[in-house]
């Protein structure tokens, strides 16, 4: 089984969903890209049925709470099952080398010695740099940054195991310089804020994000068949769906998603 598995798919402030984050299975292994904001990553993975013991590799796309403080969670509960011989393996943390510190300095002073002495053990680091590649189970993973102007941050792009590519652009729009990692994919991950309609009542351009117009259009310039929608207000949650793909089909005719937090995405029947 190959698919994508949206644990959360809200931005920094949303209380009805999960912060924006995920996990792509790759039959009973999986790769969590981000944690959210807290312990919250716990009852989404339970949800979920993603087993702790399953998660080896996580990537951290940059430093900001609702991407970062859930990683905290992950060290402790997988130091946890290490402890008592319930996790087999190491796990593997990926982010750019300035998060690595960040990271460890965080679980340093909160979490117990008992957990944080497993950290370069037991539970390693692998810092990336601007273009690296890293084999992630049966992936080859590319890591680039992505310019942002308000943290550093990377995204990704892999070839899945159906020979389809997936590229994944942060939480910000994708850079004009690092259109060329996006180029050829058959699946766009991309931030849409709010509505283009609604700007004015989110503004999310002075937030550096993008609405469901732009992300539709760039991802229509581009060609790409699989367009997904992530990191959105919650105001209308229970209308999001149906509101963002009105729009979205104005300026996208390819396939579009507006996940649901725990709502997956199939690749191999597309």
């Amino acid at each position: 089984m190959e698919r994508l598995i949206m644990l959360g798919t809200g931005n920094a402030l949303v209380t009805r969903c999960y912060n924006t984050c995920f996990a792509i299975q790759d039959d009973d292994e999986y790769f969590l890209v981000d944690a959210g904001g807290g312990n919250g990553i716990m009852r989404q993975l339970q949800d979920a049925g993603i087993p702790m013991e399953q998660i080896h590799h996580i990537f951290l796309t940059h430093e900001h709470t609702d991407h970062l403080l859930g990683m905290i969670w992950m060290i402790r509960m997988i130091a946890t099952k290490i402890r008592k011989e319930q996790y087999e393996g190491n796990l593997r943390i990926y982010c750019h080398s300035a998060l690595v510190e960040t990271v460890r300095t965080i679980a340093n002073l909160t979490l117990p010695k008992k957990f944080t002495r497993l950290l370069d053990h037991r539970i390693q680091f692998v810092p990336l740099h601007n273009g690296d590649t890293k084999h992630i189970l049966d992936y080859d993973v590319t890591f680039f940054d992505i310019l942002s102007t308000k943290a550093k941050q990377y995204g990704f792009a892999m070839r899945l195991r159906n020979g389809q590519k997936l590229t994944c652009a942060g939480d910000e729009p994708l850079n004009e310089q690092c259109v060329g990692y996006a180029e050829s994919s058959d699946w766009l991950m991309h931030e849409a804020f709010c509505l283009y309609s609604q700007r004015n009542q989110y503004d999310p351009y002075e937030k550096h994000h993008s609405t469901v117009r732009e992300a539709c259009e760039l991802a229509s310039c581009l060609n790409v068949p699989n367009l997904i929608l992530y990191h959105t207000e919650d105001d209308n949650i229970e209308r999001r769906k149906a509101l963002y793909t009105a729009e979205g089909r104005l300026y996208y005719k390819g396939n579009l998603y507006v996940p649901d937090d725990l709502e997956c995405i199939e690749f191999d029947e597309v």
